[in-house]
Protein backbone atom coordinates (compact mmCIF):
# COMPACT_ATOMS: atom_id res chain seq x y z
CA UNK A 1 0.00 0.00 0.00
CA UNK A 2 1.37 3.32 -1.53
CA UNK A 3 2.12 6.22 1.78
CA UNK A 4 -0.39 8.66 2.27
CA UNK A 5 0.68 11.92 1.95
CA UNK A 6 -2.90 13.61 3.16
CA UNK A 7 -3.99 10.36 5.57
CA UNK A 8 -7.79 11.96 6.02
CA UNK A 9 -8.27 12.25 2.27
CA UNK A 10 -9.22 9.67 -0.41
CA UNK A 11 -8.00 9.28 -3.56
CA UNK A 12 -8.93 10.99 -6.69
CA UNK A 13 -9.21 8.79 -9.97
CA UNK A 14 -9.97 10.37 -13.38
CA UNK A 15 -10.06 8.01 -16.51
CA UNK A 16 -8.39 9.54 -19.15
CA UNK A 17 -10.42 9.57 -23.16
CA UNK A 18 -7.34 11.35 -24.96
CA UNK A 19 -9.11 10.57 -28.38
CA UNK A 20 -12.61 10.87 -27.16
CA UNK A 21 -15.12 7.81 -28.43
CA UNK A 22 -12.90 7.67 -31.47
CA UNK A 23 -12.35 4.17 -32.20
CA UNK A 24 -11.68 1.29 -34.98
CA UNK A 25 -14.18 -1.27 -34.29
CA UNK A 26 -17.80 -0.71 -34.11
CA UNK A 27 -19.05 -3.18 -31.48
CA UNK A 28 -23.15 -3.85 -31.58
CA UNK A 29 -23.28 -3.02 -27.34
CA UNK A 30 -20.50 -0.33 -27.07
CA UNK A 31 -22.12 2.62 -24.97
CA UNK A 32 -19.05 4.79 -25.83
CA UNK A 33 -19.24 5.01 -29.08
CA UNK A 34 -22.63 7.73 -29.37
CA UNK A 35 -20.36 9.46 -27.06
CA UNK A 36 -19.17 11.10 -30.26
CA UNK A 37 -23.05 12.88 -30.83
CA UNK A 38 -22.48 15.12 -27.47
CA UNK A 39 -19.41 17.01 -29.77
CA UNK A 40 -20.58 18.46 -33.01
CA UNK A 41 -16.79 18.99 -33.62
CA UNK A 42 -16.11 15.10 -34.07
CA UNK A 43 -13.19 15.12 -36.69
CA UNK A 44 -11.03 17.22 -34.16
CA UNK A 45 -11.76 15.01 -30.68
CA UNK A 46 -8.00 14.56 -30.10
CA UNK A 47 -6.51 15.96 -27.18
CA UNK A 48 -4.14 19.05 -27.47
CA UNK A 49 -0.54 18.80 -25.99
CA UNK A 50 -1.60 21.66 -23.79
CA UNK A 51 -4.53 20.46 -22.25
CA UNK A 52 -2.25 17.26 -22.00
CA UNK A 53 0.61 18.83 -19.64
CA UNK A 54 -1.98 20.33 -18.07
CA UNK A 55 -4.08 17.81 -17.05
CA UNK A 56 -0.46 15.45 -15.92
CA UNK A 57 0.63 18.14 -13.73
CA UNK A 58 -2.59 18.67 -11.89
CA UNK A 59 -4.02 15.72 -11.70
CA UNK A 60 -0.55 14.69 -9.82
CA UNK A 61 -0.39 17.61 -7.44
CA UNK A 62 -4.39 16.37 -6.54
CA UNK A 63 -3.26 12.92 -5.69
CA UNK A 64 -2.80 12.02 -1.74
CA UNK A 65 -0.70 9.12 -2.08
CA UNK A 66 2.71 8.80 -3.47
CA UNK A 67 1.74 6.35 -6.06
CA UNK A 68 -0.39 7.65 -8.81
CA UNK A 69 -2.01 5.66 -11.50
CA UNK A 70 -3.11 6.96 -14.81
CA UNK A 71 -5.42 5.00 -17.13
CA UNK A 72 -5.73 5.50 -20.63
CA UNK A 73 -9.00 4.85 -22.54
CA UNK A 74 -11.34 5.46 -25.17
CA UNK A 75 -12.89 4.56 -27.67
CA UNK A 76 -9.96 3.31 -28.87
CA UNK A 77 -6.57 4.78 -27.37
CA UNK A 78 -4.00 3.66 -29.76
CA UNK A 79 -5.97 5.59 -32.64
CA UNK A 80 -3.64 8.30 -30.69
CA UNK A 81 0.04 8.03 -31.83
CA UNK A 82 2.72 6.18 -30.23
CA UNK A 83 4.35 10.06 -29.59
CA UNK A 84 1.29 10.98 -28.02
CA UNK A 85 1.86 8.34 -24.86
CA UNK A 86 5.73 9.44 -25.16
CA UNK A 87 4.64 12.88 -24.63
CA UNK A 88 2.60 11.40 -21.55
CA UNK A 89 5.49 9.95 -19.63
CA UNK A 90 8.24 12.87 -20.44
CA UNK A 91 5.44 15.11 -18.91
CA UNK A 92 4.75 12.33 -16.38
CA UNK A 93 8.46 12.74 -15.35
CA UNK A 94 8.59 16.34 -15.13
CA UNK A 95 5.36 16.57 -12.41
CA UNK A 96 6.17 13.52 -10.49
CA UNK A 97 8.26 15.00 -8.17
CA UNK A 98 9.61 12.03 -6.90
CA UNK A 99 6.53 9.97 -6.20
CA UNK A 100 5.76 6.65 -8.36
CA UNK A 101 3.54 7.06 -11.54
CA UNK A 102 2.24 3.72 -13.16
CA UNK A 103 0.24 3.20 -16.24
CA UNK A 104 -2.54 0.88 -17.55
CA UNK A 105 -4.43 1.18 -21.06
CA UNK A 106 -7.83 -0.59 -22.10
CA UNK A 107 -7.41 -1.72 -26.00
CA UNK A 108 -9.56 -3.43 -28.38
CA UNK A 109 -6.10 -5.42 -29.02
CA UNK A 110 -6.61 -5.42 -33.03
CA UNK A 111 -3.73 -2.13 -33.18
CA UNK A 112 -0.98 -3.65 -31.27
CA UNK A 113 2.27 -4.31 -33.16
CA UNK A 114 5.67 -5.13 -31.78
CA UNK A 115 6.27 -1.28 -31.69
CA UNK A 116 3.63 -0.33 -29.14
CA UNK A 117 4.28 -3.98 -27.27
CA UNK A 118 8.06 -3.05 -26.95
CA UNK A 119 6.80 0.16 -25.61
CA UNK A 120 4.36 -1.08 -23.15
CA UNK A 121 7.48 -3.69 -21.72
CA UNK A 122 9.81 -1.13 -21.30
CA UNK A 123 7.96 1.52 -19.44
CA UNK A 124 6.29 -1.25 -17.00
CA UNK A 125 2.33 -0.65 -18.02
CA UNK A 126 -0.28 -2.87 -17.70
CA UNK A 127 -2.46 -3.13 -21.11
CA UNK A 128 -5.86 -4.47 -20.76
CA UNK A 129 -7.68 -6.39 -23.78
CA UNK A 130 -11.22 -6.36 -24.45
CA UNK A 131 -12.26 -9.76 -25.76
CA UNK A 132 -15.24 -11.96 -25.62
CA UNK A 133 -13.89 -15.57 -25.18
CA UNK A 134 -13.72 -18.04 -28.25
CA UNK A 135 -13.87 -16.55 -32.04
CA UNK A 136 -18.00 -17.54 -32.28
CA UNK A 137 -18.99 -15.53 -29.30
CA UNK A 138 -16.24 -12.52 -29.65
CA UNK A 139 -16.77 -12.27 -33.34
CA UNK A 140 -20.54 -11.92 -32.98
CA UNK A 141 -20.71 -8.44 -31.66
CA UNK A 142 -17.17 -6.83 -32.10
CA UNK A 143 -16.58 -6.34 -35.76
CA UNK A 144 -14.92 -3.78 -37.85
CA UNK A 145 -15.92 -0.45 -39.42
CA UNK A 146 -16.87 -2.62 -42.58
CA UNK A 147 -18.61 -5.29 -40.62
CA UNK A 148 -15.71 -7.56 -40.95
CA UNK A 149 -14.54 -9.89 -37.59
CA UNK A 150 -11.96 -8.87 -35.38
CA UNK A 151 -10.46 -11.90 -33.22
CA UNK A 152 -7.60 -12.50 -35.15
CA UNK A 153 -6.75 -9.79 -34.53
CA UNK A 154 -7.32 -9.48 -31.00
CA UNK A 155 -5.25 -12.85 -31.01
CA UNK A 156 -2.14 -11.70 -32.98
CA UNK A 157 -1.92 -8.57 -30.65
CA UNK A 158 -2.10 -10.80 -27.35
CA UNK A 159 1.16 -12.88 -28.97
CA UNK A 160 2.90 -9.95 -29.53
CA UNK A 161 2.26 -8.76 -26.07
CA UNK A 162 3.51 -12.16 -24.61
CA UNK A 163 6.22 -11.89 -26.57
CA UNK A 164 7.55 -9.04 -25.44
CA UNK A 165 6.69 -9.92 -21.94
CA UNK A 166 3.72 -7.22 -21.47
CA UNK A 167 1.52 -7.72 -18.28
CA UNK A 168 -1.88 -7.92 -19.89
CA UNK A 169 -5.37 -9.14 -18.35
CA UNK A 170 -8.46 -9.43 -19.93
CA UNK A 171 -12.07 -7.87 -20.23
CA UNK A 172 -14.90 -9.71 -20.68
CA UNK A 173 -18.67 -8.46 -21.85
CA UNK A 174 -20.59 -10.65 -20.78
CA UNK A 175 -23.87 -10.84 -23.17
CA UNK A 176 -26.70 -12.71 -24.29
CA UNK A 177 -25.10 -15.30 -26.26
CA UNK A 178 -21.81 -16.29 -24.36
CA UNK A 179 -24.11 -16.04 -21.18
CA UNK A 180 -25.07 -19.58 -21.99
CA UNK A 181 -21.46 -21.14 -22.70
CA UNK A 182 -19.63 -20.37 -18.95
CA UNK A 183 -17.18 -23.07 -18.61
CA UNK A 184 -16.64 -23.09 -22.77
CA UNK A 185 -15.70 -19.13 -22.03
CA UNK A 186 -13.93 -19.46 -19.04
CA UNK A 187 -11.41 -22.80 -20.63
CA UNK A 188 -10.67 -20.57 -23.56
CA UNK A 189 -9.08 -17.75 -21.25
CA UNK A 190 -7.20 -20.38 -19.49
CA UNK A 191 -5.79 -21.98 -22.59
CA UNK A 192 -4.43 -18.84 -24.00
CA UNK A 193 -2.86 -18.26 -20.88
CA UNK A 194 -5.12 -15.78 -19.13
CA UNK A 195 -4.96 -15.41 -15.32
CA UNK A 196 -6.39 -12.09 -14.71
CA UNK A 197 -9.88 -12.07 -16.34
CA UNK A 198 -12.88 -9.55 -15.56
CA UNK A 199 -16.31 -10.09 -16.80
CA UNK A 200 -18.62 -7.47 -17.17
CA UNK A 201 -21.87 -8.09 -17.71
CA UNK A 202 -24.00 -5.97 -20.81
CA UNK A 203 -26.98 -4.62 -20.05
CA UNK A 204 -28.35 -1.43 -22.13
CA UNK A 205 -31.82 0.00 -23.22
CA UNK A 206 -32.67 1.28 -26.85
CA UNK A 207 -34.22 4.68 -27.04
CA UNK A 208 -33.53 7.21 -29.53
CA UNK A 209 -32.94 10.82 -28.69
CA UNK A 210 -33.03 14.28 -30.52
CA UNK A 211 -29.57 14.50 -30.33
CA UNK A 212 -28.19 11.42 -32.04
CA UNK A 213 -27.74 8.64 -28.72
CA UNK A 214 -29.96 5.59 -28.74
CA UNK A 215 -29.31 4.34 -25.90
CA UNK A 216 -31.39 4.98 -22.91
CA UNK A 217 -30.59 7.53 -20.16
CA UNK A 218 -29.25 6.27 -17.00
CA UNK A 219 -32.42 8.08 -15.41
CA UNK A 220 -35.29 6.43 -17.23
CA UNK A 221 -37.39 3.99 -15.97
CA UNK A 222 -37.76 0.17 -17.19
CA UNK A 223 -36.84 -2.50 -19.10
CA UNK A 224 -39.07 -2.03 -22.41
CA UNK A 225 -36.37 -1.13 -24.51
CA UNK A 226 -33.83 -3.61 -23.18
CA UNK A 227 -30.94 -4.65 -26.24
CA UNK A 228 -31.34 -7.48 -27.09
CA UNK A 229 -27.90 -8.56 -26.74
CA UNK A 230 -28.11 -7.91 -22.61
CA UNK A 231 -27.12 -10.99 -20.65
CA UNK A 232 -30.08 -12.22 -18.55
CA UNK A 233 -30.17 -12.04 -14.93
CA UNK A 234 -31.10 -15.59 -15.15
CA UNK A 235 -28.10 -16.16 -17.36
CA UNK A 236 -25.61 -13.69 -15.65
CA UNK A 237 -26.01 -15.98 -12.00
CA UNK A 238 -25.85 -19.32 -13.48
CA UNK A 239 -22.65 -18.16 -15.62
CA UNK A 240 -21.31 -16.86 -12.16
CA UNK A 241 -22.32 -19.94 -10.44
CA UNK A 242 -20.72 -22.57 -13.04
CA UNK A 243 -16.86 -20.76 -13.68
CA UNK A 244 -17.42 -19.74 -9.82
CA UNK A 245 -17.35 -23.87 -8.88
CA UNK A 246 -14.35 -24.48 -11.36
CA UNK A 247 -12.36 -21.96 -10.18
CA UNK A 248 -13.15 -22.80 -6.82
CA UNK A 249 -11.77 -26.14 -7.10
CA UNK A 250 -8.78 -26.23 -9.58
CA UNK A 251 -7.89 -22.55 -9.77
CA UNK A 252 -7.72 -20.52 -6.56
CA UNK A 253 -4.51 -18.58 -6.35
CA UNK A 254 -3.74 -19.53 -9.97
CA UNK A 255 -6.14 -17.71 -11.63
CA UNK A 256 -7.82 -14.48 -10.49
CA UNK A 257 -11.23 -13.12 -10.88
CA UNK A 258 -12.27 -10.03 -10.21
CA UNK A 259 -15.43 -10.38 -9.74
CA UNK A 260 -14.72 -13.51 -7.22
CA UNK A 261 -11.96 -11.35 -5.62
CA UNK A 262 -14.06 -8.68 -5.35
CA UNK A 263 -16.60 -10.71 -3.47
CA UNK A 264 -14.20 -12.08 -1.00
CA UNK A 265 -13.10 -8.56 0.09
CA UNK A 266 -16.57 -7.51 1.02
CA UNK A 267 -16.98 -11.16 2.68
CA UNK A 268 -14.42 -10.32 5.53
CA UNK A 269 -15.41 -6.40 5.69
CA UNK A 270 -12.51 -4.42 3.44
CA UNK A 271 -12.64 -2.65 0.23
CA UNK A 272 -13.58 -4.86 -2.61
CA UNK A 273 -11.17 -2.72 -5.38
CA UNK A 274 -14.21 -2.03 -7.59
CA UNK A 275 -16.81 0.47 -8.07
CA UNK A 276 -19.79 -1.79 -8.53
CA UNK A 277 -19.84 -3.87 -5.36
CA UNK A 278 -19.13 -0.53 -3.19
CA UNK A 279 -21.27 1.01 -0.57
CA UNK A 280 -21.19 4.29 -2.61
CA UNK A 281 -19.14 5.46 -5.73
CA UNK A 282 -17.57 8.86 -7.40
CA UNK A 283 -14.01 8.55 -6.73
CA UNK A 284 -13.83 7.13 -10.05
CA UNK A 285 -14.32 10.27 -13.11
CA UNK A 286 -13.55 10.49 -16.82
CA UNK A 287 -11.85 13.79 -18.60
CA UNK A 288 -12.87 13.53 -22.44
CA UNK A 289 -10.79 15.03 -24.80
CA UNK A 290 -11.68 18.87 -24.54
CA UNK A 291 -11.69 18.90 -20.89
CA UNK A 292 -15.37 18.37 -20.04
CA UNK A 293 -15.49 16.02 -16.39
CA UNK A 294 -18.01 13.51 -15.96
CA UNK A 295 -19.19 11.86 -12.75
CA UNK A 296 -18.65 8.16 -14.46
CA UNK A 297 -17.54 6.39 -17.36
CA UNK A 298 -20.39 4.82 -17.84
CA UNK A 299 -22.75 8.55 -17.02
CA UNK A 300 -21.41 10.51 -19.49
CA UNK A 301 -24.60 12.59 -20.27
CA UNK A 302 -25.01 15.93 -19.93
CA UNK A 303 -26.69 16.43 -16.37
CA UNK A 304 -23.50 14.49 -15.12
CA UNK A 305 -21.03 16.89 -16.40
CA UNK A 306 -19.01 18.55 -13.52
CA UNK A 307 -17.05 21.21 -15.84
CA UNK A 308 -14.30 21.61 -17.40
CA UNK A 309 -10.80 21.52 -16.15
CA UNK A 310 -9.67 24.87 -17.92
CA UNK A 311 -12.43 26.46 -15.71
CA UNK A 312 -12.29 24.54 -12.55
CA UNK A 313 -9.42 22.19 -10.78
CA UNK A 314 -10.11 18.81 -10.73
CA UNK A 315 -9.87 19.17 -6.73
CA UNK A 316 -12.90 21.44 -6.79
CA UNK A 317 -15.30 18.54 -9.44
CA UNK A 318 -13.78 15.82 -7.97
CA UNK A 319 -14.64 16.76 -4.47
CA UNK A 320 -17.24 19.12 -5.38
CA UNK A 321 -20.88 18.69 -4.17
CA UNK A 322 -22.25 17.78 -7.19
CA UNK A 323 -20.40 14.77 -7.29
CA UNK A 324 -20.29 13.97 -3.48
CA UNK A 325 -23.96 13.56 -3.88
CA UNK A 326 -23.69 11.18 -6.63
CA UNK A 327 -21.46 8.83 -5.17
CA UNK A 328 -23.46 9.02 -1.73
CA UNK A 329 -26.98 8.86 -3.87
CA UNK A 330 -25.94 4.60 -4.91
CA UNK A 331 -26.44 4.03 -1.11
CA UNK A 332 -29.33 6.56 -0.39
CA UNK A 333 -31.66 5.64 -3.32
CA UNK A 334 -31.04 1.43 -2.37
CA UNK A 335 -35.24 0.69 -2.01
CA UNK A 336 -36.32 -1.13 0.96
CA UNK A 337 -36.21 -4.45 -0.88
CA UNK A 338 -32.11 -4.08 -1.12
CA UNK A 339 -31.84 -2.70 2.68
CA UNK A 340 -33.44 -5.98 3.98
CA UNK A 341 -31.18 -8.36 1.34
CA UNK A 342 -29.02 -10.40 3.37
CA UNK A 343 -26.27 -10.06 0.76
CA UNK A 344 -26.63 -6.51 0.55
CA UNK A 345 -23.22 -5.94 2.38
CA UNK A 346 -22.04 -8.09 -1.04
CA UNK A 347 -23.43 -6.07 -3.49
CA UNK A 348 -24.18 -2.68 -2.60
CA UNK A 349 -27.23 -2.53 -5.08
CA UNK A 350 -24.65 -3.41 -7.81
CA UNK A 351 -23.87 -0.58 -10.65
CA UNK A 352 -26.39 2.41 -10.56
CA UNK A 353 -26.67 2.37 -14.19
CA UNK A 354 -28.31 -0.79 -14.20
CA UNK A 355 -30.96 0.30 -11.30
CA UNK A 356 -33.72 1.15 -13.20
CA UNK A 357 -36.49 -2.22 -12.40
CA UNK A 358 -39.31 -2.09 -9.80
CA UNK A 359 -39.09 -4.20 -6.81
CA UNK A 360 -42.23 -7.00 -5.92
CA UNK A 361 -43.59 -4.09 -3.69
CA UNK A 362 -43.45 -1.63 -7.11
CA UNK A 363 -40.41 0.19 -5.65
CA UNK A 364 -38.03 1.66 -8.29
CA UNK A 365 -34.71 1.74 -8.52
CA UNK A 366 -34.15 -2.53 -7.95
CA UNK A 367 -30.81 -3.65 -10.12
CA UNK A 368 -32.19 -5.17 -13.18
CA UNK A 369 -29.30 -8.01 -12.74
CA UNK A 370 -30.30 -8.27 -8.93
CA UNK A 371 -31.98 -12.11 -9.63
CA UNK A 372 -28.37 -13.37 -10.71
CA UNK A 373 -26.17 -11.58 -8.10
CA UNK A 374 -28.57 -13.03 -5.34
CA UNK A 375 -27.91 -16.56 -6.94
CA UNK A 376 -24.13 -16.11 -7.22
CA UNK A 377 -24.03 -14.97 -3.65
CA UNK A 378 -26.27 -17.62 -2.33
CA UNK A 379 -24.34 -20.10 -4.22
CA UNK A 380 -20.55 -18.83 -2.99
CA UNK A 381 -21.41 -18.08 0.60
CA UNK A 382 -20.70 -21.35 2.37
CA UNK A 383 -16.99 -20.85 0.39
CA UNK A 384 -16.64 -17.13 1.21
CA UNK A 385 -17.56 -18.11 5.08
CA UNK A 386 -14.60 -20.62 4.76
CA UNK A 387 -12.00 -18.28 2.84
CA UNK A 388 -13.16 -15.68 5.25
CA UNK A 389 -12.14 -17.48 8.16
CA UNK A 390 -8.92 -18.75 6.78
CA UNK A 391 -7.59 -15.92 5.70
CA UNK A 392 -8.32 -13.05 8.57
CA UNK A 393 -7.13 -15.34 10.92
CA UNK A 394 -3.59 -15.47 9.56
CA UNK A 395 -3.21 -11.58 8.75
CA UNK A 396 -5.35 -8.19 8.63
CA UNK A 397 -8.28 -8.66 5.77
CA UNK A 398 -6.11 -5.33 3.88
CA UNK A 399 -3.99 -8.40 2.54
CA UNK A 400 -6.43 -11.08 1.71
CA UNK A 401 -5.19 -11.32 -1.98
CA UNK A 402 -1.43 -11.34 -0.94
CA UNK A 403 -2.31 -14.95 1.34
CA UNK A 404 -4.55 -16.16 -1.31
CA UNK A 405 -2.13 -15.95 -4.00
CA UNK A 406 0.32 -18.07 -1.32
CA UNK A 407 -2.82 -21.03 -0.33
CA UNK A 408 -3.16 -21.80 -3.67
CA UNK A 409 -5.11 -25.50 -2.29
CA UNK A 410 -7.48 -23.96 0.18
CA UNK A 411 -10.03 -26.32 -0.90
Amino acid sequence: MSNTLAPFARPLYIMLKAGGALCNLRCDYCYYLEKQNLYPQKNVSIMSDELLEKFIKEYIQSQTTSQILFTWHGGEPLMRPLSFYRKALELQRKYAQGRIIDNCIQTNGTLLNDEWCRFFHENGWLVGVSIDGPQKFHDAYRKTRGGNPSFSKVMNGIHLLNKRGVEWNAMAVVNNLNGDYPLEFYHFFKQIGCHYIQFAPVVERITHHSDGRYLASVDKTGKENLAAFSVSPLQWGNFLCAIFDEWVQNDVGKYFIQLFDATLANWVGTSPGICTLAPICGHAGVMEFNGDVYSCDHFVFPQYKLGNIREKTLVEMMYGEQQRQFGLAKRSRLPHQCKECPYLFACNGECPKNRFCLTSDGEYGLNYLCPGFYKYFAHVAPYMDFMARELTAQRPPANIMEILRTKPSIF
